[in-house]
């Protein structure tokens, strides 16, 4: 989102159907989320849904700074198992668009952030899956020291030979 400012301040477009036909967003949303993280090296993630529950995301940071990661589960990807990272901050005003079949995660690179979320579709808890952000597998390079995970977050295990990825309808 572009924002358009002047002396009282600025309006961003946080979503366009029409802008992001192009890079692939078909969907219509389904559910929006908005997070707050406390603490500057806390990551969330990586989290994702298995199909048919498998969903789209736009996410963006609303306060603060976070590396934001997507990891490409896709079965037979040319990407599978790579990872894309991207810094979102309230002050750069860029978004991610993470498709089906990806998992997502976050780290704060501040104290209080805040990130906002629309899914392509809702959460479904039966669907719900995660890998451990700290996988030697996947060797994201989180740019802090990791200060904190969530307990379930710390127990989403690391990844087997056996994997083959997420197959998509």
């Amino acid at each position: 989102p572009q924002p358009l400012a002047d002396s009282r301040g600025f309006l961003a477009r946080m979503f366009c159907a029409q802008e992001l036909a192009p890079a692939g967003w078909t969907w219509p949303i389904a559910q929006i989320n908005h997070t707050h993280t406390a603490r500057r090296g806390t990551v969330r993630g990586l989290h994702f849904q298995h199909p048919p529950a498998a969903e789209a995301k736009l996410v963006s940071c609303l306060r603060g700074a976070v590396w934001d990661v997507a990891v490409d589960l896709r079965a037979g990807s040319p990407t599978f198992l790579q990872w894309f990272g991207r810094e979102l901050s309230a002050a750069n005003h860029q978004a991610l668009l993470i498709p089906p079949g990806f998992a997502h995660g976050f780290q704060a690179l501040a104290d209080v952030c805040e990130m906002l979320y629309l899914h392509s579709a809702p959460h479904a808890p039966a669907a719900e899956g995660g890998l451990d952000a700290l996988d030697p597998r996947l060797a994201i390079a989180w740019p802090l020291p990791v200060a904190e995970r969530s307990p379930r977050d710390a127990e989403h295990p690391l990844l087997t030979s056996g994997f083959t990825g997420l197959r998509l309808p």
